[in-house]
């Protein structure tokens, strides 16, 4: 069987912590940035873990990856 390739989308969308937790970014980040609240802002800024039944799906598209 061939190896399985790193799926660059998921690639460049989420991140693997050195304890194996999968983060992401918050999304709607880009559009209309002026007119949300700045706490808003400054919390798209931040990382959050993955939930927990994506997981699996995700950690097969990061397989080449890891």
């Amino acid at each position: 069987m061939p190896k399985l390739k790193t799926h660059k989308g998921a690639a460049s969308r989420f991140r693997v912590t050195g304890s194996g937790k999968i983060m992401r970014m918050y999304g709607s980040r880009n559009n209309f940035r002026r007119k949300k609240r700045k706490p808003v802002t400054v919390q798209y800024g931040r990382t959050v873990e993955v939930a927990k039944s994506h997981v699996p799906l995700i950690r097969r598209l990061l397989a080449g990856q890891e």
